[in-house]
């Protein structure tokens, strides 16, 4: 596409691409933008550097002046988005990229996979801490997914809720708190179990956690009592009914003394598991597969087009609204849009409201894009931990019904309104 509109002369032409997604995933009935930070790192850095010219020069990708064209590469255009952490519904315009075709149309590729891994482990997560309730969520999916996602999906589940990780890359690059207990294989490691809590808590003290289901769970509580004192943090269970284990751990802990011990859970949960387990006495849930899997949806299905473009090569003219038609359900909506939330009179969120042209008074002062870059220059660096409130503030403006887990539709309509030319 670069090399023939560069022919044809209208690769420079001013163009309006937009990322949204035309459903959500069944069932659910909100959505988390995440990822925006890692998609303005990743445009910041775009580049085409010698060997990946090398490259397209000696398979014949592309000629010899979009190799000229590609080695000089700069993202300088402006793009708005909602901002990370904020819930979207089905036609929001997520995030706008605005220059001229050539260098836009270079980002759909990174910016969809950013946007899509991370919204929906962010979209699983927000489900899971909301099941959760005031209970701490710990991310342990770095083994159940690609080694260069699992940082990612760390990221992303801390925007969604959790409350920590067992990835230490995650740890270091975002500072995410970490955690982690140990695994059986350090158990099975020692000739007895009590050898094995021994060795844990001489190196980390009686605060550690301990793993308690590689044998029996009731011998191994009592020892790891033994051992630990009453002072014992946390043990882990992580097989069986856990529902069942977990009450009968609760017991055999308190009749031992250790009533501040606490009881992690772990082993494939999901969001359904975690509110099943609702009225048992666990003090923190860890997840794995299904969180970094996005809970059945590893995709939030955004895809990124073209919505509006100049109508001609001048540098000045104005934009015309320009999108598919084609039958098949994947018709979109031209124009530059804009977006807004409506709220009802006890301030709790009624509809998504996008539209092109100008903004109806009564919604100016609830639009949600912001400007993310301008001129090529990101000018939004944000602290995660305001990432993650803004999310929580978002998803506590919404109705009641948005965190239920049975299937339905979006929580609120989107409706469109159409006006102008968004130019």
């Amino acid at each position: 596409m670069l090399q023939a509109a560069l022919r044809a002369g209208t690769a420079g032409r001013r163009s309006v691409f937009e990322v949204f997604t035309r459903r959500l995933p069944n069932g659910r009935r909100y959505g988390v933008v995440a990822g925006t930070g890692r998609v303005l790192d990743a445009v910041e850095n775009f580049r085409f550097d010698a060997d990946v010219l090398g490259f397209l020069r000696e398979k014949g990708i592309v000629d010899d002046r979009t190799l000229d064209w590609l080695a000089g590469y700069r993202f300088s255009g402006d793009i708005w988005g909602y901002p990370e952490g904020e819930v979207y519904f089905p036609g929001s315009p997520i995030m706008r990229v605005e220059g001229s075709f050539a260098e836009c149309v270079l980002l759909e590729t990174v910016i969809l996979s950013i946007l899509n891994h991370d919204s929906a482990i962010a979209a699983a997560a927000s489900r899971m801490s909301s099941a959760a309730g005031d209970r701490p969520l710990i991310e342990m999916g770095a083994r159940r997914t690609h080694e260069l996602s699992a940082v990612a999906a760390a990221r992303a589940a801390y925007v969604g809720g959790f409350t920590s990780t067992s990835d230490l890359a995650a740890g270091f690059r975002y500072d995410i708190p970490t955690v982690g207990t140990s695994a059986h294989a350090f158990t099975l490691l020692h000739d007895t179990e009590r050898d094995a809590f021994r060795a844990q808590v001489d190196t980390l003290g009686s605060g550690t956690t301990l793993l308690v289901d590689t044998y029996d769970v009731t011998e191994a509580v009592r020892t790891a009592v033994e051992i630990a004192g009453p002072e014992l943090g946390a043990v882990r269970i992580d097989s069986g009914d856990l529902l069942l284990v977990a009450h009968r751990v609760r017991q055999q802990l308190d009749e031992l003394g250790a009533t501040g011990t606490k009881i992690i859970v772990t082993s494939d949960l999901d969001e359904y598991a975690i509110a099943s387990l609702a009225a048992a006495p666990v003090d923190a849930y860890g997840v794995g597969t299904q969180l970094v899997t996005g809970s059945g949806h590893p995709t939030a299905s955004m895809v990124y087009k073209l919505v509006a473009r100049a109508e001609s090569d001048d540098p000045g003219a104005p934009l015309v609204p320009v999108a598919k038609k084609s039958t098949g359900g994947k018709t979109s909506v031209g124009g530059r849009k804009w977006a807004a939330r409506r709220l009802d009179e006890h301030g709790v969120a009624e509809a998504e409201v996008v539209g092109t042209g100008e903004v109806p008074d009564e919604l100016a002062g609830r639009q949600l894009l912001v400007r993310l870059a301008e001129d090529g220059e990101v000018i939004v660096r944000e602290p995660l931990d305001a990432v993650r409130d803004r999310h929580a503030r978002a998803r506590a403006g919404l109705p009641l019904s948005a965190t239920q887990l049975s299937r339905g539709e979006p929580v609120i309509p989107t409706e469109y309104v159409h006006g102008g030319s968004g130019s």
